[in-house]
C-alpha cells in the first residue's frame, strides 16, 4: 500500500550524470512511488540520456514525469563559443524544466547546441542563447553552483555581490516571467548555503517570486551515501581516505520524503508551506508526452510521376526479370511479390526499402563489396532490388520473420561493408540526407563485476594483488556475465553460479566484505559514454526535432552523436541503419583484384558460384583458415565429420554449431550419411524437417510447423515462436489449446498427437536459428572457400594484406601459407610493395620449409609462385616511409647499390626508426650484412639529407648531383667490418618486427629429425587430440606467469613450430620444478596432455626438456648447432630427469594414459540475365572511381 505525499523532487541526478549520480532511473521512480510522491523530475548534468526510460518508468508507475536538465551557463557576458583559458573556464549551473512540448523541443536544442557549439570542459550556453530559447521552459535560481548563489557566495576573499545578483534576478524574471521562474532553496548542512538561503527567502517575499525547496539528489536512499562517495573517488581517481578530495558530505543527497524535507529546512529557515507545495504546482504545470508511435523515415529521390509505392513496385518487377529471367512470371514468384509489397505498403515501409536499395546501389556503383545479414534475406522484394543476394524461395525463407504485420516494428537490414570502405558509405549517407539528419549512436560502458571490483579496490586503497585475486574469482563466461550477487549465491534463480571461494572470502575478511559490498552497489552503473560500433540514425527532420545530440568523440564520422541509445532511437520511430565493417569482404575484394590482375578473371558480388565441387571438398578437408565463419577448431572438425556437398549443408552447419543445437550435430551427420534413420514425432513433420534430417534447425521451420499443421498465418506463427523462445507462460498455455484445435481441423491430429508435437516445438523454438541470417553468412563462407580452393596464392596474399597490422594473424597466415606450399619471402627493398604481393619465380624454386606433406587438400599452387612480405607490415614502418621508397623506385627503377638507395630516397621522410627496422628484418640484405648496415645508418642518412637539401635549395638537381656527366660522384659508403649478427639475434629481430621468422625458423637449425620424437605438430592440436598424451617440440613464443588464488605461481606458455602455435598450461607443481627451462625464444621439448576447455584447446604440460635450446644458442653459424641426444631427458614435476625412450613412440604415446592434476586450474550468375536500368546505370552514376582507387591515390 503506497502512502501519499504532497512534495515533488525537482532536482534529481541519475547514473547518466556519469560518475556523479548513482541512482538508476527505475530505482529513483520506484522510490518516489513508494513515498507516495505524485511526480518526479530528472535533471542530469548537461545531458538528457535518460529521459525516455525515465518517462516510461514514471508512466508505468503511475506518476507524472517532469523532464529537465541541469545545464551549464557561461560567465555573464561571455559567449558560449568562447574558449579563453581564463575567462571561459568558469561556468554556472542552471536548472531547466520542460513545461510543454515546445519546452521539451527547446531542451533538446539547448542540450545539443551546448555540446556542439558551446563545449569547453563542459557543454555550455550563454545568456543570450538562453533568452532566445526560453519558451516553454521553467527556470530556477539553482544550486550553490548556479549564477545567483555564486554571486551571493563569492570565492574566498571576495565580497558578496548582492546588487549584481539582484540585477541577474530581474533579468531572469524578464526572460521567464514570474509564472516560470522560481527561487530554489537547498539544505545540505553547508554554512554558505544557509547564508545564501536567507537572502533568497528575503527576495522571494520582497519581489513576489515563487519559491521551491529541492534536494540535490544524487542517489536513491540514505544508505547509498557511502557507495556514492566511492563513486566520486572513481570519478576523480582519489582515495576514500584522502582529506583534500571532492566529496558530498553529510549523507543527505537522497530522495527524501516531503516530511524529511520540511524537517531539515524549518529549524534553519522558517520557510512558508508554499515552498513545498510549489513543487506540486510546478509538476502539474509540466505536461510533456514523449511517446511517439509514428515512424520518421527520411525522403529519398524517386523519378517524377512516381510514388514510393509505385517506384518500389517498378524496381521489383524489373529486378525479378534480372534475378529469375523467364521464371519471373511464375505464379509462386508473383504471388510472393504481391504478398510482400502489400504488407510493406500497409506498414508504411516502401520508402525504407528504397533507402536501403539506394545504399546498395551506390555500393555497387563504387565497386564496394557488401553483404546484408539478418532476416531481411527472406524478402523477395529485397532480393529483386539488389539489397540481398539470397533467393528466398529456393532457400525456404519466411518474409514474416523479417516484417510481421502483427508486430509493427521498424525493419532492420544490417549492412556489411569492407572495413576500409565503411566510412565512405556513411559519408555518402551524410551527403545525401544532410549532416543534421545523420548521427552515430551513443553507447554506455557499464561497470561489470570484475571492473567494479577493480575500480572500488583502487578507491579503497586495497593492494592491487588482492584486488586482482578477488576480481578473478568472478567467473568470466563470454556472453553471459556473472554478477557479484550471483557469485555470492544471492540470486535464487541462478544457484549454479555461486563461487564457494568467494563466499568464504566475503564471510571471513572485513576488507573483502567492504570491497564487494561497494562493488555490488556500483556494478552495472554507467561509467562512460562511447559510440556504437555500427549503428547510424537517419531522420526526416533535423535530428534535434526528435532527440538531443552530443559532440562526437574520436573516430566518429558524423558531426554529431545521439544522446539516446539505439533501442531508444528505434522506439521513437527513427530509422537505424547498421554499417558494419567486415574484414572478410576486404579480403574478397583484394583477392579478386589480384586474381583479375594475374589471370584476367573478373569476380563480383554475384558471380562467385555456390555449387562448385572444389569449394565443398576444401570445406570437408578442414583446411579452412581464412574461410569465413568456420576457422575455429570446433567448426573445422564438424565440417570434416559432416563432409558437406551443397550450400544447405553449410547453412545447417552454421546454425547447429551453437550451445543447445550443438547436441544434435552427431545425429544430423549420422542421418545425413545414412548411418541412421531420421525420427519424427509424427509423419506430418517430415515434409518440413526432412531437409534437415528430422531435426528442427531453423526458426523458419518452427513458423512452417505452425502454419502448415495448425493453420496459423505466418505473422501469427512468428509471434508464437517469439513467445515460446522467451518462455512466455501466457503463450505456452494459450497456444497449446489453439494449436491442438488448429491441427485437428487442418490435418486431423488427435489431442495426444498435437500435445506431443507441441512439446517438441517448445525445444525447437528455443534453439532454432534464423535461417536467413545463417544463409547470408553461408554465402560468404562458400565464396571464400571457392577463392581459397581455386586461387590459394591470391587469397592468402589478400589475407596477409588485410591483416598486416596484426602481427599474430600475420604469423598465423604465413605459417598456414607455408603449410599449403606457398613460400612467403622476406621483405626486400627492391621487390616488396606497400602490402604483401604475389611474385613469380623459376619453376625450380624449392618448396617452403614448413610445407605439410600430410595436408588433406591439394592446393593448385603454380611452381615458383610466392608471396613477398609487404614493407608496411613491418613494425614501426609506416605507410609514409614506404611510399617515399616506392616513389623513388618507381622513378628510377631498382636500387643498384647502397649509395644509389641513399641518393634517390629521401631518408628524412623514411625516418631513422623505420630505416633501422628495415635493416633489422633484412630488407637491405643485398647491400651488406645487417650489423654493417646498422653501423652505417648515420652515414646513410647524412648522404641522403645533404643531397636532398641541396635539391630543395635549387642549387642543383638530383641528376646533376648524382647522375649528370659533369657531376662528381659522391664518396662511396664504406661499410665497416663489424661482427655479424648471430642466427639467434637475427631470428629474434625478425620475430619482434615481423611477428614471424622469415629467413628461417629456429627448428630449421636442428640437425636431427624430430618426427621420430614428437607425436604431432603444434598446429595439429585440435579436438581430436583432447585427452591424449602428446610430445611437442617448438620455440617458446610467449610466457605469462600468474599467481593462483592460493598464492602459487604457474604459467601459460605459447609454443610454436613450423606448422603453427599451441597454448600450454604449466600448473604450479610443474612450473616450480621446471621454471628455469622456460625462456622466450628458446626451443623446448614438451610432454603433456591435450585438453579442451570450452572452445579452446591447450596442452597441460607434465614434463619439459631444454637440451635442444643449445641448437641456436651458440651464436655462430647454423652448422655449429648442437645435436639432440638419441633419447632426450625430461624434467618432471618432481625435478627428476628421465629418458624419453618409454614414450618416444607415437603409437605408444597415443595409447598411454596418465593422470593429470588440473585442480588448480542460386543461380551461378544472376548477371547473365538482363539487368534492370537502375542497376545497369549504377557504375555510371559515380564516375570518379571506386573507393579503393580513392584510397590508393590519397584523394
Amino acid at each position: 500500500m503506497y502512502q501519499t505525499d504532497d512534495f515533488v523532487h525537482l532536482h534529481v541526478h541519475s547514473e547518466f550524470s556519469l560518475l556523479d549520480g548513482l541512482g538508476r532511473v527505475d530505482k529513483l521512480v520506484e522510490r518516489a512511488k513508494a513515498l507516495g510522491q505524485p511526480a518526479l523530475a530528472l535533471t542530469d548534468h548537461g545531458t538528457m540520456h535518460g529521459v525516455i526510460p525515465f518517462f516510461r518508468a514514471c508512466k508505468s508507475a503511475g506518476i507524472r514525469p517532469v523532464i529537465g536538465v541541469e545545464a551549464y551557463m557561461t560567465r555573464w557576458g561571455r559567449p558560449m563559443t568562447g574558449r579563453d583559458s581564463v575567462d571561459d573556464k568558469d561556468r554556472h549551473h542552471l536548472l531547466l524544466l520542460a513545461q510543454n512540448q515546445t519546452g521539451y523541443r527547446n531542451l533538446l536544442k539547448i542540450c545539443s547546441d551546448a555540446q556542439l557549439e558551446g563545449y569547453y570542459y563542459k557543454p555550455r550556453i550563454d545568456a543570450e542563447y538562453l533568452a532566445a530559447n526560453a519558451e516553454g521552459l521553467i527556470c530556477t535560481t539553482g544550486c550553490l553552483a548556479a549564477e545567483l548563489p555564486s554571486l551571493l557566495n563569492p570565492e574566498k576573499g571576495a565580497l558578496p555581490q548582492e546588487r549584481l545578483a539582484l540585477d541577474r534576478l530581474h533579468w531572469y524574471l524578464d526572460v521567464f516571467g514570474k509564472d516560470r521562474f522560481f527561487i530554489e532553496l537547498q539544505e545540505h548542512d553547508i554554512p554558505a548555503l544557509q547564508t545564501v538561503n536567507k537572502t533568497l527567502v528575503d527576495w522571494s517575499a520582497r519581489y513576489d517570486v515563487g519559491m521551491i525547496a529541492t534536494n540535490d539528489v544524487h542517489y536513491v536512499e540514505a544508505r547509498d551515501a557511502a557507495y556514492h562517495d566511492v563513486l566520486l573517488c572513481v570519478q576523480t581517481g582519489s582515495l576514500v581516505q584522502a582529506s583534500d578530495r571532492m566529496r558530498m558530505s553529510g549523507g543527505s543527497y537522497y530522495l527524501k520524503s516531503g516530511q524529511e524535507m520540511r524537517d531539515i529546512f524549518r529549524p534553519l529557515v522558517n520557510l512558508p508551506e508554499s515552498a513545498f507545495t510549489n513543487t506540486l504546482r510546478i509538476a502539474e504545470m509540466c505536461d510533456v508526452d514523449l511517446e511517439d508511435k509514428s515512424f520518421h523515415l527520411p525522403d529519398t529521390d524517386i523519378p517524377e510521376g512516381h510514388t514510393y509505392e509505385s517506384y518500389l513496385r517498378q524496381m521489383t518487377d524489373e529486378g525479378l526479370r534480372w534475378r529469375y529471367g523467364a521464371r519471373a512470371d511464375d505464379p509462386d514468384v508473383q504471388a510472393r511479390k504481391e504478398h510482400e509489397l502489400k504488407i510493406i505498403h500497409q506498414m508504411g515501409f516502401d520508402v525504407y526499402f528504397l533507402i536501403v536499395a539506394d545504399l546498395c546501389l551506390y555500393a555497387r556503383g563504387r565497386g564496394i563489396w557488401y553483404n546484408v545479414r539478418g532476416s531481411g534475406a527472406g524478402s523477395i522484394v529485397a532480393y529483386s532490388v539488389g539489397i540481398t543476394g539470397i533467393d528466398p524461395l529456393v532457400n525456404n525463407l519466411v518474409f514474416e520473420r523479417f516484417l510481421n504485420p502483427g508486430r509493427v516494428t521498424m525493419p532492420d537490414f544490417d549492412l556489411d561493408f569492407p572495413d576500409d570502405q565503411r566510412e565512405e558509405m556513411i559519408r555518402y549517407t551524410i551527403a545525401k540526407y544532410g549532416a543534421d539528419h545523420v548521427a552515430q549512436i551513443v553507447s554506455f560502458g557499464r561497470m561489470k563485476a570484475r571492473a567494479a571490483v577493480r575500480d572500488v579496490g583502487r578507491a579503497l586503497d586495497v593492494p592491487l594483488d588482492e584486488v586482482d585475486r578477488i576480481a578473478k574469482l568472478i567467473p568470466a563466461i563470454p556472453g553471459k556475465p556473472v554478477t557479484i550477487e550471483q557469485a555470492l549465491g544471492r540470486d535464487a534463480k541462478k544457484p549454479d553460479l555461486v563461487v564457494p571461494d568467494m563466499v568464504t572470502e566475503y564471510e571471513s575478511h572485513d576488507y573483502v566484505r567492504e570491497l564487494l559490498d561497494n562493488a555490488m552497489a556500483l556494478e552495472g552503473v554507467a561509467r562512460h559514454s562511447s559510440t556504437h560500433a555500427a549503428a547510424v540514425i537517419v531522420t526526416d527532420q533535423p535530428l534535434t526535432t526528435y532527440l538531443p545530440v552530443m559532440r562526437p568523440q574520436k573516430a566518429v564520422i558524423t558531426e554529431a552523436v545521439t544522446q539516446f541509445e539505439f533501442p531508444i532511437c528505434e522506439s521513437i520511430g527513427l530509422l537505424k541503419v547498421d554499417f558494419l565493417g567486415l574484414s572478410t569482404l576486404t579480403v574478397m575484394r583484394e583477392a579478386t583484384r589480384i586474381i583479375r590482375e594475374r589471370h584476367g578473371v573478373e569476380f563480383t558480388l554475384d558471380n562467385i558460384p555456390l555449387d562448385d565441387e572444389e569449394s565443398y571438398k576444401l570445406l570437408s578437408s578442414g583446411e579452412v583458415s581464412g574461410v569465413f565463419q568456420v576457422e575455429g577448431a570446433g567448426l573445422r572438425r564438424m565440417l570434416q565429420d559432416m563432409q558437406p556437398s551443397e550450400f544447405n549443408h553449410i547453412v545447417a552447419a552454421i546454425s547447429l554449431y551453437r550451445p543447445g543445437p550443438m547436441d544434435f550435430i552427431p545425429e544430423y551427420i549420422a542421418v545425413m550419411h545414412g548411418r541412421k534413420e531420421a525420427e519424427y514425432v509424427h509423419p506430418v513433420l517430415e515434409p518440413i524437417l526432412g531437409e534437415t534430417y528430422g531435426i528442427c534447425v531453423y526458426q523458419e521451420q518452427v513458423i512452417r510447423l505452425l502454419t502448415d499443421i495448425a493453420g496459423y498465418t505466418a505473422g501469427e506463427a512468428d509471434n508464437v515462436r517469439r513467445g515460446i523462445s522467451k518462455k512466455s507462460e501466457k503463450v505456452l498455455i494459450q497456444h497449446r489449446e489453439i494449436f491442438a484445435e488448429g491441427s485437428k481441423a487442418r490435418v486431423g491430429l488427435t489431442r495426444k498427437e498435437a500435445d506431443a508435437i507441441w512439446d517438441a516445438l517448445m525445444g525447437f523454438a528455443r534453439y532454432g536459428f534464423n535461417r536467413a541470417h545463417a544463409a547470408d553468412y553461408a554465402v560468404i563462407t562458400v565464396q571464400t572457400a571457392y577463392l581459397k580452393a581455386h586461387y590459394p596464392l591470391e587469397y592468402m596474399a589478400a589475407m596477409l594484406q588485410v591483416e598486416r597490422d596484426n602481427s599474430e594473424k600475420v604469423a598465423y597466415y604465413i605459417t598456414d601459407s607455408r603449410r599449403m606450399g606457398i613460400e612467403v619471402l622476406a621483405p626486400d627493398i627492391n621487390a616488396s610493395g606497400m602490402d604483401f604481393v604475389v611474385e613469380q619465380h623459376g619453376e625450380d624454386m624449392p618448396p617452403p620449409v614448413g610445407k605439410d606433406s600430410r595436408i588433406s587438400y591439394t592446393f593448385p599452387i603454380p611452381p615458383g609462385a610466392a608471396i613477398r612480405y609487404g614493407l608496411a607490415a613491418i613494425k614501426n614502418v609506416g605507410e609514409g616511409s614506404v611510399q617515399a621508397i616506392l616513389d623513388a623506385r618507381q622513378d628510377g627503377g631498382a636500387f643498384k647499390t647502397l649509395e644509389d638507395f641513399c641518393q634517390r630516397v629521401d631518408l628524412r621522410k623514411v625516418g631513422k626508426k623505420a630505416l633501422e627496422c628495415l635493416i633489422k628484418v633484412g630488407a637491405l640484405d643485398q647491400f651488406g650484412r645487417r650489423a654493417q648496415l646498422l653501423d652505417a645508418m648515420d652515414q646513410m642518412i647524412g648522404i641522403s639529407k645533404t643531397g636532398h637539401e641541396a635539391e630543395e635549395a635549387g642549387q642543383l638537381t638530383m641528376f646533376d648531383l648524382f647522375g649528370g656527366a659533369a657531376a662528381t660522384a659522391p664518396a662511396s659508403l664504406r661499410l665497416k667490418d663489424v661482427p655479424p649478427m648471430s642466427p639467434k639475434e637475427r631470428l629474434a629481430l625478425e620475430k619482434e618486427l615481423l611477428g614471424v621468422f622469415v629467413s628461417s625458423h629456429p627448428l630449421q637449425q636442428m640437425t636431427v629429425d624430430l618426427t621420430g620424437i614428437i607425436t604431432c605438430f603444434c598446429g595439429d592440436i585440435d579436438e581430436t587430440y583432447a585427452g591424449k598424451n602428446v610430445v611437442l617440440a617448438g620455440n617458446v613464443v610467449r610466457i605469462n606467469e600468474i599467481t593462483t588464488k592460493k598464492g602459487a605461481k604457474m604459467a601459460f606458455v605459447t609454443l610454436e613450430d613450423l606448422q603453427g602455435q599451441c597454448d600450454m598450461v604449466v600448473f604450479p607443481k610443474v612450473w616450480e620444478a621446471t621454471r628455469d627451462k622456460w625462456q622466450q625464444d628458446k626451443i623446448v621439448l614438451v610432454r603433456g596432455k591435450a585438453d579442451k576447455r570450452g572452445e579452446q584447446m591447450t596442452v597441460i604440460c607434465d614434463e619439459v626438456q631444454d637440451y635442444v635450446m643449445r641448437a641456436i644458442d651458440l651464436g655462430g653459424d647454423a652448422d655449429n648447432s648442437a645435436r639432440l641426444p638419441v633419447q632426450p631427458e625430461f624434467v618432471d614435476a618432481n625435478g627428476s630427469a628421465r629418458s624419453a625412450a618409454p614414450f618416444a613412440s607415437p603409437a605408444r604415446l597415443a595409447e598411454e594414459e596418465v593422470d593429470y592434476d588440473t585442480s588448480s586450474s542460386e543461380s551461378d550468375n544472376p548477371f547473365a540475365l538482363e539487368e534492370p536500368d537502375w542497376l545497369r546505370e549504377a557504375p555510371a552514376m559515380w564516375e570518379d572511381g571506386g573507393g579503393r582507387e580513392k584510397k590508393e591515390t590519397g584523394e
